[in-house]
């Protein structure tokens, strides 16, 4: 939201007005840092993080130790955490070249275009003859021209026909070879969910089966009807004595998704869950959970 990162940014920049650590500090926060380096090079990112911190509980003066977590959260792809970490080491020291280029990485990988050219371009006032940072100076260039073109071509919002809009499940052919599970139809001609229908979903999935294409389009296309008719917030109300579980970040790993199924039990309307973060993933039994 507006003004969260601006204070959590504020809090984390105001740290180094703390009182001067003492030289014992100083040497401690020195050893976390090199051990967190040994981790970074073992590519052993968040154990990295973790003693970058330490360092900096430490010694919060140091601008190193927020330039190097920054890149281990740049490993890590948290890049909203790199950045705030990049612009903590700039307050503290704002000729440090890297922390330019790692706050200009993070808004690259966020598609933050103008801000990650910005900081290109600073830190090549810096470093002018760094041939990485040139290279990633003209990438960024080029990207924003690509994209200025495509402003200028891009067809008005009213012209836009949504791709899903073309789909057409009932022309979809479901071959009388296909051994996996099949959604039955309602009255309307058209496929239903049944929980019958799920269960034989998730046996299917377990045994490496995969959906066929008809019932997922199918249910990505009823999923968006549903979504379409709901607010941006939904308030929902819990019953006195009742439960609303709410699950963290599974990475769409499968088997860890239907684990916490098996500890709490199926979603119901007696049994809600609220699913609230990633939930894919690109790893071995990797799925998308809607």
């Amino acid at each position: 939201p507006p003004g969260r990162i601006e204070r959590v940014m504020e809090a984390t920049t105001m740290e180094p007005a703390v009182s001067e650590p003492s030289e014992e500090a100083k040497r401690e926060a020195e050893e976390n840092k090199a051990k967190a380096n040994a981790y970074i090079k073992d590519k052993k990112y968040a154990l990295a993080v973790d003693f970058y911190t330490k360092a900096i509980a430490l010694n919060p003066h140091n601008h190193v130790f927020y330039g190097n977590r920054s890149l281990a959260n740049i490993r890590l792809e948290n890049y909203g955490s790199a950045i705030i970490d990049a612009d903590a080491c700039i307050g503290i020291n704002p000729k440090y070249v890297k922390a330019y280029y790692r706050r200009a990485d993070a808004n690259l990988a966020l598609g933050k275009l103008k801000q990650a050219l910005l900081d290109f371009r600073r830190a090549s006032k810096y470093a002018p003859s760094d041939p990485d940072l040139k290279r990633k100076l003209q990438q960024c260039e080029k990207a924003v021209r690509v994209l200025q073109f495509e402003k200028a071509l891009a067809t008005p919002q009213e012209e836009i026909v949504p791709e899903y809009s073309k789909i057409c499940v009932e022309d979809i052919i479901v071959e009388d070879s296909f051994d996996g599970c099949r959604m039955s139809t309602g009255d309307d001609g058209k496929e239903v969910v049944t929980l019958d229908f799920v269960m034989a979903m998730i046996e299917d999935f377990k045994q490496g089966k995969k959906l066929h294409k008809r019932y997922s389009y199918a249910i990505i296309l009823q999923v968006l009807d549903l979504l379409q008719l709901l607010p941006n917030v939904v308030h929902v109300e819990i019953p006195e004595g009742g439960k609303f579980t709410v699950c963290g970040d599974v990475h769409g790993q499968f088997f860890d998704f239907l684990n916490i199924f098996e500890l709490n039990g199926y979603p119901s309307a007696e049994n809600p869950y609220l699913f609230n973060g990633d939930f894919v993933d690109r790893g071995s039994w990797s799925a998308e959970v809607i």
